[in-house]
């Protein structure tokens, strides 16, 4: 059997094993396990039934990561977009009255969209085009956005209406699990220890179970591990997109607006979790782009059909990456994860989200290690790829750190006598992306 996996997925010319990729598939699904429960919690806001969007929400995860498996070999997750779903939810269907079904619909044209860019070079050109200080730069600023992330998981960064955030109550149970759990993952790491971030998140879970400190839940049905989904539910939202609707003209700035966010979502991603696994070539561009971009255009489109929004590909991947996992194995591996997790749901729950926050957090550590890529004695290479990495943190949002890169560094190469260095299309979507802000955000 190992012979097998290892002639199909390639594992020997990767470096990796069996053992490996399956671990890095397990750590994969731990760290991204809380958006089966996320993300129905706000679609559900928008009136959709909350079991029938747990189901599409795990059959957009499966669509979308075998894809990538089987066009990529690539250790990439997908799932439905945080700040996607939010988008969708609060935004188009309860801020602008478009029923959840039209906005399904949108989000299905949006995926085949992406189907047609990603089989013309254009998607892959714009991949590529990104300046190879600014990939770096994308790298290092998903590390420092997952790194938030975790913190805000674990209460340790909490909100506040004075400094916006501020430190939480370290002496409380949440913070206390997460720190304990980061230092554990740290030492293990530092020794080298196969797993380590998942034996990190592990030990944050029975450490939450402790009494007096309550922070993970008991499993749900007094004891009961194993629920079996009512399929029924998957029916309110299965299919039930509204084409015609969506096909309305009033509707085309909701488009413009997800194609957007969802494209520079995916390309930061890929670009920031393809350099951690060593992908970029000697150009510092992805080979097999377009095939990891129409993946992700398939799981949209999928996932619109299923009933449930935007499918991306997630930053969390980056975790099973920094467990060594380097083949679609891992992928297939979290994929199936998520197709069991539809009959073990109060298992799943057990983990608590504060739980996978010390992963979070050693993870953004090392993707940080790509700032020594960056052109440090060039201003024009600096200004740019700061802005970049300290926006998507702030923003909380990936495509908003690409955006204002795109415009900061054709702007400061040009006004300082570089302007033939750029790539022409990085002054093409520098443009698109101030006509964004002006006319669209």
């Amino acid at each position: 059997m190992n012979g097998l996996l290892d002639r199909v997925f390639r594992l020997s010319q990767n470096n990796t094993d069996v053992k490996t990729e399956m671990i890095a598939g397990l750590t994969t699904f731990m760290t991204m396990a809380y958006i089966i429960f996320v993300n129905p919690d706000i679609l559900s806001a928008a009136g959709m039934p909350w079991e029938g969007v747990f189901i599409a929400t795990i059959a957009g995860i499966v669509l979308g990561t075998v894809a990538m498996v089987l066009l990529t070999n690539y250790p990439f997750a997908l799932a439905s977009g945080m700040g996607l779903n939010a988008f969708f939810a609060y935004t188009v269907v309860i801020g602008m009255g478009v029923p959840w079904q039209i906005a399904l619909g949108i989000i299905f044209f949006e995926g085949l969209l992406f189907i047609i860019l990603s089989v013309t070079p254009v998607r892959q050109m714009i991949v590529n085009s990104i300046p190879l200080g600014l990939k770096a730069a994308i790298s290092a600023g998903i590390g420092l956005f997952i790194a938030f992330i975790g913190l805000q998981n674990a209460g340790i960064i909490v909100g506040s209406e004075a400094t916006m955030v501020t430190i939480g109550n370290l002496a409380s149970g949440p913070p206390l699990v997460a720190i304990f759990g980061t230092i554990v993952t740290g030492i293990l790491y530092a020794r080298k220890v196969k797993g380590a971030l998942l034996w990190g998140i592990l030990a944050a879970t029975l450490v939450g179970a402790l009494p007096g400190i309550g922070v993970t839940p008991s499993p749900a049905g007094a004891g009961r591990l194993l629920q079996v989904p009512s399929f029924t539910a998957w029916r309110g939202v299965f299919g039930r997109l509204d084409l015609r609707g969506a096909l309305d003209i009033g509707f085309i700035g909701v488009l413009i607006a997800f194609l957007f966010v969802d494209l520079f979502d995916t390309a930061g991603t890929l670009v920031g979790v393809s350099s951690q696994a060593g992908y970029l070539d000697k150009d510092g561009n992805l080979p097999k782009a377009s095939r990891a971009l129409l993946a992700d255009a398939i799981g949209t489109t999928g996932g619109a059909v299923f009933g449930t929004s935007t499918v991306t590909t997630y930053i969390e991947s980056a975790a099973g990456v920094a467990e060594g996992g380097r083949t679609g194995l891992t992928g297939l591996a979290t994929a199936a994860l998520f197709a069991l997790s539809l009959f073990f749901m109060p298992l799943v729950r057990l983990v608590p989200g504060v739980a996978t926050a010390p992963a979070l957090i050693v993870v953004g550590t090392m993707m940080m290690s790509n700032i020594l890529k960056i052109d440090w004695k060039d201003y024009t290479e600096v200004l740019p790829a700061f802005i970049c990495m300290i926006t998507m943190p702030l923003a909380y949002s990936i495509s908003h750190g690409i955006a204002f890169a795109f415009i900061f560094y054709p702007a400061v190469k040009l006004f300082t006598g570089r302007g033939r260095q750029v790539h022409w299309l990085v002054y093409t979507l520098g443009i698109l992306f101030v006509a964004y802000f002006v006319f669209i955000e």
